[in-house]
């Protein structure tokens, strides 16, 4: 599973109050969640990207609230991966729940600036910067996440499951 995007930068510790304001968290619709995406973080953020993007942020990314709907309103907007020095638990682990494919990756993230082309080899654990012409390793999950993320998330993986 390969993707690609451009890079929307993002700091250190965003808290799932800016990637979805608590005054949203009552939506249950993706599309309704993802016009609140980030919008306390970056009023313009649905302006500058496009479906496919990767956010590359710093350390604590996801930190805050335990809001599932944070994730879901980043998968939602169309993002296409998130790769940070370094994610909350809780939020690394609703991401992989809801199938968005998160990173942690330092160098990567030190080594990439706004609108920089990724390529991530999702079940290989490379990320190319292909504007740097920079080559990082992260390390891959495991098969049985690997299944979840290809799932498009646990409900994806228990629908397959139950068909078998």
């Amino acid at each position: 599973m390969i993707l690609k995007g451009k890079t929307y930068r993002a700091g250190e510790n965003v808290n799932t109050d800016v990637i979805l304001p608590g005054r949203w968290c009552h939506l249950t619709d993706g599309a309704e969640l993802a016009r609140h995406c980030m919008e306390d973080y970056d009023a313009d953020f649905l302006k500058k990207i496009k479906r496919g993007d990767i956010i590359v942020a710093d350390d604590n990314f996801g930190c805050g609230s335990s809001r599932e709907v944070a994730p879901l309103s980043i998968k939602s907007a169309g993002i296409g991966a998130v790769v940070a020095k370094s994610f909350a638990r809780i939020f690394f682990r609703n991401s992989i729940n809801i199938g968005l494919p998160i990173f942690e990756s330092p160098e990567c993230v030190n080594a990439s600036k706004a609108g920089d082309e990724l390529e991530i080899d999702v079940f290989g654990g490379k990320i190319k910067n292909i504007t740097r012409k920079k080559e990082f390793s992260f390390v891959p999950f495991p098969p049985f996440m690997q299944t979840i993320i290809e799932k498009g998330g646990l409900k994806g993986w228990v629908m397959e499951r139950l068909k078998d």
